[in-house]
């Protein structure tokens, strides 16, 4: 007798992507199984709560609008797999592995998504690498590290993905071994972004190194949620099986967080601090622990983190603060007054930011620069009231010091040419650290600040 056709599910209740089903059956079926219609109509759920001994919930993967309810399910004994392979570099695919790109099919190897080793932590790398971008404002006030995590934090509309676009354009990563591959994924956000990226890295030729896998705005918010955990599945079989260094790439990871929020509430789950799901944390921990460096191969991330309302405070934004080394923020004042790109420079900060790693001359730079930024700030309020002739001389230096500062921050770049007609720049660490001790010392005090906007380095 054939057990897994006793193995009989049906539909209790329909809310979005969840399904909830009555289980009639001699075994239950696990978490993560994936289960079948009988009927063959192509409709898939994924088991995802087990709240009794006869019902179980699931989330909705294809066929939605096919399900009724006297649809019946059988389980397959197999669980979500992620498509991976080296065959995926220079390929555009969705969660299912299928291509979106009118490439042709793809010959993928499936990976269990939660199927993992524990982490060795012995063989886990810690070694702190500067990694340049080019960038004055990042690489100066929030230096990237090999191997590490950064965070681009901002509302709507200020730059995050201009900025992560031109990280990416900038970085030498892909060029230099053929051991370097990168992973981006597209969680929530419009396809236009996803596009204008992989035609600037098609021209540059790097396409073939790269795998693209995304979860549109437009899809289901299971789609979307699973969209992250396949895309740490890709890296981790490239990292582990294919022995590659990977630079990971995630726009936005804030629609995986709302993403899952949506199912929560589709599931009627107690919700947390925020009306956030109460399994927060455990998800942004087990998306991001899956992004370690080991000691043979690097996994460097970049992730894009949307800040609802600008509120940097928001529980939701706050559960991803301890997982990453570089903190890049983006502010709507700089964006409004028209510095691009709108990083701001007293938020923005890196826990590499330490003489022992950065070097003496560059830390103690930062420490001046922030310390000068900090009080042009306080003196804001009196200029707005006043003007800024009715300051003391002292603080009309430290005023004017502070706009070419901040002006000098302003940078073209290379993702925008074709709109601005400026072509972009790369300014070496080394320059931007020279720079900024000539702009402390006075000898630029009689100049514009004007003349500091958009331009590389000091020449």
């Amino acid at each position: 007798m054939n057990t897994q056709k006793n193995n009989i599910s049906q539909i209790i209740s329909l809310n979005g992507d969840i399904a909830t089903l009555s289980f009639a059956g001699e075994k239950l079926p696990s978490i993560h199984e994936v289960l079948i219609d009988t009927k063959k109509e192509g409709i898939r759920l994924m088991v995802t709560q087990i709240d009794s001994l006869s019902v179980l919930r699931s989330l909705i993967l294809t066929g939605k609008e096919l399900i009724t309810l006297d649809t019946r399910f059988i389980t397959t004994g197999k669980y979500f797999t992620a498509p991976t392979g080296e065959k995926l570099l220079g390929r555009v695919i969705d969660i299912f592995g299928e291509p979106t790109d009118n490439l042709g099919p793809i010959d993928t190897e499936p990976k269990e998504v939660w199927k993992k080793k524990p982490l060795n932590y012995q063989k886990i790398n810690t070694e702190k690498l500067l990694w340049e971008t080019g960038i004055k404002a990042v690489d100066f006030f929030a230096p990237l590290v090999k191997g590490g995590k950064v965070g681009l934090f901002g509302g709507a509309g200020v730059g995050k993905t201009v900025l992560l676009s031109e990280i990416v354009n900038n970085q030498t990563f892909l060029d230099k071994q053929q051991s370097n591959v990168a992973v981006f994924a597209g969680i929530g956000e419009r396809i236009r972004e996803g596009h204008e990226l992989l035609e600037e890295l098609k021209q540059k030729g790097l396409l073939s190194n790269i795998s693209f896998i995304f979860g549109l705005m437009g899809t289901s918010a299971a789609n979307r949620f699973l969209t992250a955990y396949t895309a740490t599945a890709i890296v981790e079989d490239f990292r582990d099986r294919l022995d590659k260094n990977v630079l990971f790439v995630c726009d936005n990871i804030f629609r995986f967080i709302q993403a899952g929020s949506e199912l929560a509430s589709q599931k009627a789950d107690i919700p947390s601090e925020d009306g956030y799901q109460a399994t927060l944390n455990s998800e942004i921990a087990e998306f991001h622990e899956s992004l370690v460096s080991q000691n043979d191969h690097f996994v460097s991330t970049i992730e894009a983190v949307y800040v609802p309302a600008d509120d940097l405070l928001d529980s939701g934004i706050q559960s991803i603060y301890s997982y990453l080394d570089s903190f890049i923020i983006l502010s709507r004042d700089a964006y409004q007054e028209g510095r691009f790109p709108a990083i701001d420079l007293l938020e923005s900060t890196s826990s590499i930011l330490t003489p022992t790693i950065v070097g003496q001359k560059h830390f103690d730079m930062v420490l001046q620069t922030k310390e000068l930024l900090k009080k042009a700030q306080e003196l804001e309020r009196i200029v707005a009231l006043i003007g800024e002739d009715e300051l003391s001389p002292n603080n009309k230096t430290i005023f004017k010091r502070s706009k070419l500062i901040k002006n000098y921050m302003t940078q073209p770049f290379s993702v925008t040419e074709k709109h601005t007609g400026v072509p972009g720049e790369k300014v070496p660490l080394s320059k931007v650290i020279n720079d900024i001790e000539i702009i402390l010392s006075g000898k630029l005090d009689e100049i514009n600040p004007e003349t500091l906007q958009f331009i590389g380095s000091l020449k």
